[in-house]
């Protein structure tokens, strides 16, 4: 059983969607006992992924023998903006302060590329996920079996467009379609986004694994 450590309802949605045809079954949050929203104290996406996935493993790791989970992944991304040094980063989902809202986010962000034109907005959606195994004592740290990274270039677009998607989905132009990722359909966008392409080389690196 492979745990998906994110309470986010639309990040979950895109995670079952593109492992619906996994080997193992993945269950949510909902699985473990409550749990704290843990603190992504990290400065970069590995060491926020490694802090959930080793927090939900620790959790994971207190439930019967015969029903707890063998495996965690935990995901964090964001959107780095070239004009901004790569910010938002680790900060995208409170870039407009504490218990912000998607919207707030959005409406700061182009406020801070107003001005600039096409050449000027370049960017980029990141995702890295962190595999542990869930151990025997809640005591121990879980060792990291591998990271996952998938990038997705872009650029930030003048407006907000489109109604699918969610956070940033509006205002980022994924780069061969032109489209925002609010404009394309859930299977396109799986299929281009930084989660995506995370989630496709976690499968892969997965199946080499359970093969040793």
């Amino acid at each position: 059983m492979l745990l998906v450590g994110t309470g986010n309802l639309h990040k979950l949605e895109e995670i079952a969607a593109i492992l619906q045809d996994f080997s193992m079954e993945a269950v949510s949050l909902d699985y473990l006992p409550p749990v704290e929203e843990v603190e992504e104290t990290g400065s970069t996406f590995s060491e926020n992924a490694k802090l959930k996935a080793d927090y939900f493993s620790r959790v994971a790791a207190s439930l019967d023998p015969q029903k707890r989970p063998s495996w965690v992944i935990a995901d964090d991304s964001g959107l780095c903006v070239d004009a901004r040094d790569g910010g938002a980063g680790v900060y995208s989902a409170r870039f407009a302060g504490e218990n912000c809202s998607y919207a707030d986010n959005n409406r700061k962000l182009l406020q801070a590329l107003e001005g600039l034109q096409d050449g000027q907005r370049a960017a980029s959606f990141v995702c890295t996920i962190c595999c542990v195994p869930v151990l025997d004592d809640p005591g121990l740290q879980p060792p990291t079996l591998f990271y996952c990274e998938g990038t997705c270039p872009g650029q930030i677009a003048l407006g907000e467009s489109g109604s699918g998607g969610f956070g940033y989905d509006p205002v980022f132009v994924e780069e061969s379609t032109g489209k925002t990722f609010a404009e394309l359909e859930g299977k396109e966008k799986n299929l281009l986004s930084h989660r995506g392409q995370a989630l496709r080389d976690f499968r892969l690196k997965f199946a080499d694994l359970c093969k040793t």
